[in-house]
């Protein structure tokens, strides 16, 4: 892998031109994703908020029970997020327009979510007893994982093209067996504990078996998708693995903005129904810094963790994404993905770090 921050032939900095400032995808963001809500809470342990952290999951399977299936979204009050509309009449800031309000993405099907729930309850559920509705409704999420895996989702990225069986969301819908298993078993729970246990070695299997693209030398999301990267901090693939590596690999080289920074997915390889370019996605270069972690090359992965940091505002804050021409933010500021990968995986450099000088 060439070393990182060094710009890389192929990269698609030149598609972000001044058109493209516009910003036409315009979202309204003022709700609470339960993707984004694990992370937290997965962020908020790493650095000793358990409380804060055990309210979160809460607030989430409240939310659950409410709605009386798993949605990706809801508005802060546990509802569901109303349709999206647009808004002709606003200019929308610095002429991001269409101002829309609602999100269309409520009614999305994306498997991760399940993965993401029981990620947090698995180590939120360490101590004390669980009470039998609350283990009903874990467990049902695992048996809804085990059905859902192969079907065709929108993904974490939440295309507004058709759905497609993402690599992604087969790796968190084995998070959700796996971890299943696990509070099964560390506290005695009645359930289908070794039907769950096969199913997640069964896709785990089949995501290194099926995914692969020997013409890339890659783990493949229907192109190369920075998404994959976050296979090894779920302990779904290794770090080390000789796919996790060339996969890991070929995101850096191939998803490059320059400078660290990385797009999420290539569009023209990827259609995501939507018109308009974007920016390079903070969390995905996160992403790349824990498999450089993984693999040991820890002088790598502090240059580039730095280099994130370094781009924060003068306030210490990240935006989602970032022009890599220009350096600018653009949009949804601030913004939750960047700063919990920012905490996660400065907790995970320096462990790393400070174990290897042992």
């Amino acid at each position: 892998m060439r070393r990182l921050g060094q710009r890389l032939p192929g990269g698609r900095a030149h598609l972000l031109t001044a058109r493209a400032d516009r910003r036409i995808r315009n979202w309204d963001y003022r709700y609470a994703w339960i993707r984004d809500a694990a992370y937290a809470v997965f962020a908020l342990r790493r650095i000793g908020f358990d409380g804060e952290a055990d309210s979160f999951l809460g607030w989430v399977l409240d939310a659950f029970e409410h709605s009386r299936q798993p949605r990706i979204m809801y508005t802060l009050q546990g509802a569901t997020v109303p349709d999206e509309v647009e808004d002709g009449e606003p200019a929308g800031y610095r002429g991001s327009a269409p101002v829309r309000w609602g999100n269309g993405a409520t009614d999305q099907r994306q498997h991760d979510v399940y993965g993401e729930i029981l990620d947090c309850a698995q180590w939120l559920l360490s101590g004390g007893e669980i009470q039998p509705a609350l283990w009903a409704g874990l467990a049902g999420l695992a048996d809804a994982a085990e059905r859902a895996w192969r079907q065709p989702d929108q993904g974490i990225w939440e295309v507004r093209s058709e759905g497609r069986a993402f690599t992604y969301s087969a790796g968190m819908c084995q998070v959700a067996l796996g971890r299943a298993v696990r509070i099964g078993e560390r506290h005695g729970l009645p359930g289908r504990i070794d039907q769950w246990r096969a199913a997640a070695e069964k896709v785990r299997r089949t995501i290194l078996e099926e995914s692969w693209d020997e013409k890339s030398g890659t783990l493949s999301a229907h192109g190369v998708d920075a998404s994959l990267l976050a296979l090894p901090t779920r302990e779904v693939v290794p770090a080390g693995h000789p796919r996790m590596v060339a996969t890991a690999e070929a995101v850096a080289q191939r998803l490059s903005a320059g400078g660290g920074l990385l797009y999420r997915y290539l569009h023209d390889e990827a259609p995501d129904g939507l018109a308009g370019d974007e920016g390079a996605f903070v969390l995905c270069s996160v992403w790349l810094v824990d498999n450089l972690v993984g693999q040991s090359r820890l002088e790598e992965a502090g240059e580039l963790y730095a280099s994130l940091c370094g781009r924060a505002s003068t306030v210490g804050l990240l935006s989602e994404q970032i022009h890599p021409t220009t350096g600018e933010f653009m949009g949804n500021f601030p913004q939750a993905f960047s700063h919990i990968g920012i905490i996660a995986s400065g907790v995970n450099l320096q462990r790393t770090r400070a174990a290897s000088r042992r």
